[in-house]
Order: C-alpha cells, then structure tokens, then sequence
C-alpha cells in the first residue's frame, strides 16, 4: 500500500515557523518534532485528539509577546495551554495551530501581606499558591480537584471553582490583575493590587474567556488569612433525591459551610477502594466542612446535624481528628483519577439552582438507563455546580457517540431548569454546539464581537467556545 505524499506546503510552513521561533526563544523550548508534539495533541478530554504544527514554552512575557507577534505576522492560529487539565477540549489543538504552553512562567513575583495579595507567572501551579504563603498563615481559596497539577493560566481561562468556592467564590472573586498579550504582541496590564478598577470590568471579561482574548502571563491574586480551623462531617443517605434535598435545605436554613460535597453510590465505593478514606457504602454521601473557632464550628455543625437527621441519614460522623478530616478530603479530591482506573469517561459542569438538585439527579438516573450508560456523580453541591461522570468504552464502536449524546441531554436538562452549561470547566469543544440551548443568537453575537475587538483575525484558540459554523465563518471573513 503506498502512503499518501506529506503536504509539502504544510512542512514548510512549519520549517519557517520553527525557524523564526528559534531567533526568540531558546532551542528547548520550541518542540517540533512529531514523537515530542504527541504529548500536546489533547488535554484532559482525551478522547479527541489533534496534533499541533508546533508547541513553544516561553518563560518571560517578552517571549510570549515575541512568539505571538511572529504568529500574527505568518496568520498562525495559537492555542494558549496551562497544563493541559482541561475537561472541555480547551487546549486541544488544531492541526494548524501553535501551542503556546506556560509552564515555564511559574515563579513568584511579589508577595504583599498588608495588602493580602500575591503576584505569580500564570504558569504556577494552583496547590503552589498557597504553598508560597502558608507558612506566614495565609492561602489561596480557588480549590479545582486538579489543583495539584493545574495552572493559574486555566484557572483564569476558565474561572474554575473548586469544594470551598461556596465560602469564598472562584477564580473570578479572588482575581486583582493580569498582565495580558494581546494576539499582535501587544501586552497590557488590566487591574492591580486593589478591590476595583475604574471604568469598564475588562478584568471580569478576562476571567473565563477560555483564552480567546489575550494570554495571561502574570496575575494578582488575592489571598486570606487561614482559619482557626476546620472540620468535615460526613452524611449518608439512601438516595441521591434524599442528598439533594439535604442540601437545598442547609443552605435555604442560612447556614453558610466553607464546602458541601456530594457523591453517588458508584463514586463512593471507586473512591473508598482507591483511598481508603472510610466512607460509609450507601447511596449517597455529603461532605459537608464549616470552619472558625472551636465553638463556631460546634454551633454550625449542631445546625447542619440537626437538619440533616430531618432526613434521616444512614450515616451520619464528624472528624474528630486532623487524619479523618484529611482522609475524608482523599476521597473526594482523588475521585477523578479514582474513576478513570475503572473506565474511559466523559465529566461535564452544567449548573443548576441548588433547589432543583432532588429533580436533577433523579432525571439523570433515568437518562443513564435509557442510554445504557453508567453515571456517577460527584459535584460542588453548595452552589449546584454538577459533575456527572458518564462511563463509557473507547474501544466499543458508537460508545463516544452515545456518551456524547447522553451529556448533551444532561446539559440541556441544567439550562431547562434554570443554570447553564458549565460552571468551572468551560464550553472549549465539548459544548460549543450547544451554546444555542443557553443563548439567543443575539446573545451569541454580542459575545463574538468582543472576540472581534480583542483578537479581529480569530487566531486565538480557535474552533473553541462559539458554534464551530459560526467561528469558521468568522475566521474566514
């Protein structure tokens, strides 16, 4: 069998971009090789995959604005990338593109205690925020599962959350500044050390734009004194709908947990056999931790006991020392990567409003059993942000597809009864052809033309966030 010729005009394209990389930036850190480029060719949504033409890793935002000057210049799309933990195809890249990683960016550049800020390269890992500062008795509160691994870049992206978002907000409500590159290697400051910036909140349009606007390359981050202490309780119910109305009622009660966390039976017993954090096998488990003195969290948690046992829960325990309460958070923190031991799987973000949590699970349970596809779901029960985890078989011929038809169900169920499609992972490919069942064309529109102001040729992140029609039609005109 004779293979097809290489395109010609593609590898030479690709000769002069490296060519001109090189003038800017170090030999290691311009990857064009094919068997090194592999390791880009997805994110965490890894059953789609692209290889990139190239990636660069600049470790200045002098080189980051170099390599996209000479992008813009050549008309080469960039896929700006953190640390490739996205859930949505974020930083998956088109075959056309450059990826443009920030992992070298990853040092501290000030640290400011009077004033309860800190300033990072985007780079830096979320986990390692507070591990600069909480030696001084401070921390950075954006907590995504994967904050071990993830960067500060992707959180911004993205506005991701995480279990402690219910106290203290995500990304978005602890974010001060950035500096930004612009697609023509333009770099601009936007905020800075302080609550609020005059005039219009380009810092808000900023955080969760999924890198369709700018790279970040340094962010100001606020960060807060640690608390006296903390304490998780652990709540078993016998079903889902039971969990869920557990919840919506602690939080109609006025009881503000710095988290509440939930999961089905399937997550339970992955996560129990993975960690070993003790957790009761039934049908659904809340984690639910409060925080402050002693005698605070002995008042909030009698509270939130008191309207649990309203439910009656099966189980029902309170970490009495420092190992339970880390234990507890194992489990949880390590459900991810628990589940994937077991099966190939698809994890969505539609929000919902908490009240609606009883209907929701229910209907998901019946979608599971009419698509013949197992979900677990392990999600930020607080404030309605899901994380259904549908399980299927990559190697099973039309599996993705029906996985994939399945999610869409599951997210337009979250936009019928009030939320949206995502609430921390972001729309990247996974729900770009849904943005209809949120937003009116209008709606699209004014938000594609925000796009136009920041990045007119559409270089930035392409076939990402808007309807793949309509991006296309944009890039072209």
């Amino acid at each position: 069998m004779q293979m097809p010729a290489p395109n010609t005009a593609i590898i030479a394209r690709k000769a002069q971009l490296v060519s001109r990389f090189l003038d800017v930036l170090p030999k290691d850190a311009v990857i064009h090789e094919p068997a090194e480029t592999k390791a880009y060719e997805c994110d965490g949504l890894a059953a789609y995959h692209c290889p990139p033409l190239c990636a660069v890793l600049p470790s200045s935002t002098e080189e980051v604005a170099a390599v996209l000057k000479i992008c813009h210049d050549e008309g080469v799309p960039v896929v700006p990338r953190g640390s490739g933990t996205s859930l949505a195809g974020g930083a998956m890249p088109t075959a056309d593109a450059v990826i443009l990683g920030v992992a070298r960016l990853n040092d501290v550049l000030d640290t400011n205690y009077d004033d309860r800020t800190i300033t990072v390269q985007s780079g830096r890992t979320n986990l390692s925020v507070t591990g600069a500062v909480e030696e001084d008795g401070f921390f950075y509160a954006p907590d995504p599962s994967s904050q071990l691994a993830c960067a500060i870049a992707g959180n911004i992206a993205m506005n991701s959350g995480g279990a402690h978002c219910l106290k203290y907000g995500v990304t978005t409500n602890n974010l001060l500044g950035v500096t930004m590159v612009m697609m023509d290697g333009t770099v601009v400051q936007i905020g800075g050390g302080y609550m609020d910036a005059p005039g219009l909140d380009l810092l808000g349009l900023v955080c969760g734009s999924e890198g369709q606007l700018g790279v970040v390359t340094e962010a100001t981050l606020r960060i807060l004194p640690k608390p006296e202490g903390a304490r998780p309780i652990l709540m078993g119910f016998d079903s889902s709908e039971v969990a869920g109305a557990c919840v919506s009622d602690i939080i109609k009660a006025g009881v503000l947990p710095v988290a509440i966390e939930f999961m089905d039976r399937l997550c339970i017993e992955v996560c129990e056999n993975f960690a070993k954090a003790g957790y009761p096998i039934c049908e659904a488990l809340l984690i639910v931790e409060v925080e402050g003195s002693d005698l605070e969290i002995d008042e909030q948690l009698e509270k939130i006991k008191a309207i649990a046992k309203t439910h009656n829960p099966v189980e029902l325990r309170e970490a009495q020392t420092a190992e339970e309460a880390g234990l507890i958070w194992l489990g949880r923190k390590s459900a991810f990567g628990a589940m994937g031991q077991i099966n190939d799987y698809m994890c969505l973000d539609g929000t919902i409003p908490v009240n609606q949590l009883p209907f929701v699970l229910r209907r998901i349970g019946e979608l599971s059993k009419e698509y013949g596809l197992d979900v677990g779901n392990v999600f930020h029960a607080g404030d309605g942000n899901m994380h259904p985890l549908i399980l299927f078989d990559v190697n099973v011929p039309g599996q993705l597809e029906t996985c994939e038809a399945l999610g869409a169900e599951i997210l337009k169920l979250c936009v019928e009864v009030g939320g949206c499609l995502t609430g921390e992972h972001g729309v990247g490919i996974e729900k770009r052809d849904l943005m209809g069942e949120q937003f009116t064309p209008a709606d699209l529109e004014a938000q594609m033309r925000v796009k136009d102001v920041f990045d007119p040729k559409w270089l930035l992140n392409p076939a990402k966030v808007f309807p793949l029609a309509d991006s296309e039609e944009r890039r072209a005109a």
